[in-house]
């Protein structure tokens, strides 16, 4: 069966146009799946990969491959399996970086008469990690009202977009680390949601279905199994359908370099993450600045944004904790804390008073409380409004909302 070629040179007039593009093909009735190639100078430009059936989306990896293929049975990671439908398709194409001159590119759409009947080889299934108690209990935190405080990280990746470990590897590794949940958020896709109940069994951890919805303007999470949340749409729709649905959206890492907030929005989501890996000089106080001008009430959160091994930044660094019997509901409740670790210096709103874990010489700080720690389990009166741990350096340690 003859495969289809496109070539053609994008301009920055075009991604001024818009930043994704797409290229229109239809499949031979009897094609039982395809394939898809790109081909252009990688150390000239970036260009993302995507695809949209006639019935809707189906996929979408980013920068992050150069190929990918469908079939009924299996997809390559990122996109959806399933009979490919008959109508028209689209290849979706990113304009992420485009230099001045242009940037030459070559499509292959090559169908399939009788696709493999297995997918290629996957990174192997490591041993599931020894049981360990929860963290509430290994932190010695009272519950509250028949709820348990639960840490997690709620800004992940895998093989599903350009992170380096399957969804089990990395479910596996953030129980090591000792948390309890894990959100896999991975790059405008849904396909690893289908992997997420099988792999939270395996490796005793509770997985929130995430996506993370990823513009040239910035970044959001949407939490929950709400099904795919367009990328291309204004982010005011996204948090409509986000709330609509019973999911959360959060702003990610609104200060980090060139994935900034700059997308103006109507109504303002209250879920921010205020640390994220990027905030590795927490003397800076940008993060937190930007956060009280969003929205006086914002929920804040943490992620590590891990995407392999060797960044040097594990899932739970740093920590979200939230005192909920699901922690999506705790989410959705607002009342979070965020350490540096697990097992780092810890700032809870319990009740009416603040449980400080681990805190003994560094300061509380909030709207109208400036106050040493002395002690590793120190309670005091709540105040409203945010607050934080400090070092004598303001360098930050925890957080409360």
């Amino acid at each position: 069966m003859r495969a289809l070629r496109v070539t053609g040179r994008w301009t920055p007039e075009d991604r001024l146009a818009s930043p994704v593009h797409d290229v229109p093909f239809e499949l031979p009735a009897d094609a039982r799946g395809f394939t898809v190639r790109l081909s252009y100078d990688r150390s000239a430009g970036v260009l993302d990969l995507g695809c949209h059936g006639p019935l809707g989306f189906r996929g979408w990896s980013g920068g992050a491959r150069s190929e990918y293929t469908i079939t009924p049975a299996w997809a390559t990671p990122g996109y959806l399996s399933g009979e490919p439908e008959p109508g028209l398709w689209r290849i979706l194409l990113g304009l992420h970086r485009v230099p001045p001159g242009g940037l030459p590119y070559e499509l292959s759409v090559i169908p399939h008469l009788s696709p493999p009947v297995t997918p290629p080889a996957g990174p192997g299934l490591r041993p599931p990690p020894p049981p360990r108690e929860p963290a509430a209990t290994r932190r010695g935190l009272p519950s509250l009202g028949g709820l348990r405080w639960l840490a997690g990280d709620l800004h992940t990746h895998t093989v599903h977009s350009d992170g380096s470990l399957s969804v089990s590897e990395l479910a596996c590794l953030a129980a090591d680390r000792g948390l309890d949940f894990l959100a896999v958020t991975d790059h405008n896709t849904v396909s690893h949601h289908t992997e997420l109940p099988a792999a939270a069994t395996y490796a005793a951890i509770t997985l929130i279905p995430g996506q993370e919805v990823t513009t040239d303007l910035g970044h959001a999470n949407a939490f929950g199994d709400i099904g795919w949340i367009d990328f291309r749409d204004s982010p005011d729709l996204w948090a409509r359908t986000v709330r609509d649905r019973g999911g959360v959206l959060s702003i990610n890492h609104p200060v980090a370099g060139d994935c900034a907030w700059r997308h103006p929005m109507t109504a303002r989501p209250p879920a921010v993450e205020v640390w994220h890996w990027s905030w590795w000089d927490r003397t800076w106080g940008a993060p937190l600045a930007w956060t009280q001008l969003w929205s006086a009430g914002a929920t804040m959160i943490g992620g590590s944004d891990y995407h392999r091994p060797e960044e040097g930044h594990p899932p739970g660094d740093p920590t979200t904790w939230v005192l909920a019997g699901d922690p999506l509901e705790g989410l959705r409740a607002g009342g979070t804390a965020v350490s540096a670790t697990p097992d780092g210096p810890l700032l809870l709103r319990h009740g009416d008073d603040f449980l400080i874990v681990g805190g003994d010489g560094l300061v509380l700080w909030g709207p109208d409380t400036r106050r040493a720690v002395i002690g590793d389990r120190v309670t005091v009166p709540a105040r409203p409004g945010p607050h934080r741990l400090e070092t004598y350096r303001n360098e930050v340690m925890a957080l409360c909302t």
